[in-house]
């Protein structure tokens, strides 16, 4: 057995370990990332294409998507992706990781045993199914982001399967009586239309359905899967029974196919069947149990928790029990969410076990707040809190993850740095010297907007500097007195009331721009200068990218910055957010 130190741990490679992996890493954390598969994100990978739903909810809450590391995966997948193809996608995802070289990265690397004392986990034994090598993994600190909380169920944390009854929280959404109900597994598919009639032939032993079976779930698309071809979660337990709900999925999904192909009149005589996930996509397992547990009313107050570190707004969405065998009932009920949310810190590590973050959709919440804060989008912004909070825990020498939370206005500010967003709070961070300075402009509104603490536009507060690009407008940041400058944060508009995410359904992708942002600025220069004299002067691409960091390579000091926007990816009007000077 090969045996391997670490600081910290990171067990699961879906979106929200892979993403709290390269926070960690970014802050100078040695990190080992282990994944059971061969590929990173999880079920937004090509294994099971499912898109990354969020805040926004598809576009319908204007402003509300999730930037940060998720932001800057997406857009860079819109430099480089424009036609979207899911294995540019996978390395794009893995790219990212492998850039960074605090990262150990383990694919196909199942975790099965844990190693727990007093309340620690110590080790985690690992083996490689391609290799055959086996690791035992000592770490300071562990993420369990496995989706499952497989993890945390080996090391002792306290955990909760199923629904709560309504008088446990509270919860108006939650049944009469608690019991083990989660919801179900799907499984996806693609089609392609050909030129000429395809034949399909339905193996023997998949399912026959007719229109009436059909009535309640919609099909009228046909090139992409369907969600509701869900199963488990009722009669089947959705962990042990895995392995016999994928085979059930199956015979649904080529009966589902049979039935749009050979019966009735759904267009698709020349339609063939190119893609089917080979794994089934899990919703909810195990949910650990931390020092708060997130609930239906934190939703619907659209609640700001004073440890808040990343936010929520899908619908509560939840899933009928037993998927697609209740054929008479709707596949799931959308439970309208007003606003967004705050999920705060105390949700993102377990309660009995010290030094176990937990991230994705495994975190502490209830089965009805469960049904909103599941979804991607939202796991992977509480993942980065996650990263970070890890990163404290570790430079500070912390015994546990709950001690963290005394420095959660660092942690706060850090993620607000790093073009995180969390509803309610600010920028507030002393070492930014731009928040000293005289701003000007040559021409735009709202040239101070760029200071006042907000990267992105609030309700009826643009918090922008908006400006023609054709004029090649200059914003002026004038100091006081010399300021020693060795870094600038820059944050542009990348629209986030627009779809951006990955999808084999058409109808996502045709929501989203073939290229980058058309709002977003590409070329710009930035001048520095001390009295008259220029001290630097770049000129330089945002690579699509909304959030920019300048790092020089030895401090200036200087009275001025000059930010001039040269040209844009399509839009005349331009904003910038935020710009920050260290």
């Amino acid at each position: 057995m090969i045996e391997l130190n670490t600081e910290l741990a990171v067990i699961g490679g879906g979106l929200s370990g892979t993403i709290a992996a390269i926070a960690a890493a970014r802050n100078g954390i040695k990190v080992i990332l282990i994944n059971d598969r061969p590929m990173l994100g999880g079920n937004a990978s090509s294994e099971f294409r499912m898109h990354i739903c969020g805040a926004d909810y598809h576009m319908s809450r204007p402003n509300a998507r999730e930037t940060g590391i998720l932001e800057e995966i997406e857009l860079e997948n819109k430099r480089r992706n424009p036609d979207f193809s899911y294995p540019i996608w996978d390395e794009i995802i893995r790219e990212k990781v492998e850039k960074e070289e605090n990262i150990t990265l383990l694919l196909n690397t199942y975790m099965y045993s844990v190693e727990h004392s007093e309340n620690r986990v110590t080790s985690c034994a690992c083996i490689q199914s391609t290799s055959e090598k086996t690791f035992k993994i000592n770490a300071n600190f562990f993420i369990d982001a496995t989706g499952d909380g497989s993890l945390s169920e080996k090391a002792g944390a306290e955990y909760k399967i199923g629904r709560e009854a309504k008088s446990e929280y509270g919860e108006s959404l939650a049944p009469d009586k608690a019991d083990s109900v989660t919801m179900g597994s799907s499984i996806m598919f693609q089609a392609e239309e050909l030129d000429h009639p395809v034949k399909f032939i339905k193996p023997d032993w998949a399912y026959s359905y007719s229109e009436k079976d059909m009535a309640s779930r919609d099909h009228s698309s046909i090139k992409s899967g369907y969600w509701w071809i869900e199963l488990g979660g009722d009669k089947e337990r959705i962990i042990e029974d895995a392995e016999e709900i994928h085979r059930e999925l199956r015979k649904v999904l080529y009966g589902v196919w049979d039935h749009i192909k050979n019966h009735g009149d759904h267009g698709a005589e020349n339609y063939k069947l190119s893609w089917v996930s080979p794994i089934a996509g899990k919703r909810e397992s195990r949910r650990v149990i931390g020092d708060y547990v997130l609930k239906e009313d934190d939703i619907n107050n659209c609640r700001i928790f004073e440890d808040a570190v990343s936010y929520g707004g899908w619908p509560m969405d939840i899933h009928t029990a037993g998927g697609f065998l209740k054929h008479d009932d709707v596949p799931t009920v959308w439970n309208h969410v007003e606003d967004i949310y705050t999920i705060p810190y105390r949700c993102y590590y377990s309660k009995n076990i010290d030094n176990l973050f937990i991230a994705g959709r495994i975190i502490s919440a209830s089965h009805v707040a469960f049904s909103s804060s599941r979804v991607m989008g939202t796991c992977a912004v509480g993942a980065e809190a996650v990263g970070n909070a890890a990163s404290i825990a570790i430079k500070k020498g912390l015994k546990s993850a709950r001690e963290v939370g005394k420095y959660i206005k660092e942690l706060q500010q850090k993620l607000l740095k790093d073009d995180c967003f969390i509803p309610g709070f600010k920028n507030e961070d002393e070492s930014d010297k731009a928040r000293r300075a005289t701003i000007t402009c040559t021409s735009g509104e709202n040239p101070a907007d760029v200071i006042n603490g907000y990267a992105r536009s609030i309700k009826d507060n643009v918090n922008a500097w908006t400006a023609n690009i054709k004029e090649s407008p200059s914003l002026n940041l004038s100091f006081a007195k010399k300021e020693e400058i060795r870094e600038i944060r820059l944050t542009f508009d990348s629209n986030l009331s627009q779809e951006i995410t990955p999808s084999i359904i058409e109808e996502v992708l045709a929501r989203a721009e073939r290229q980058s942002p058309s709002t977003l600025v590409d070329e710009f220069s930035i001048e520095i200068k001390d009295g008259n004299t220029s001290l630097l002067k770049l000129k330089q691409s945002t690579n699509g990218q909304r959030h920019i960091v300048i790092k020089l390579d030895d401090p200036l000091f200087a009275d001025s910055i000059t930010l001039t926007l040269l040209s844009s990816f399509g839009k005349d009007k331009v904003k910038v957010f935020e710009i920050r000077v260290y």
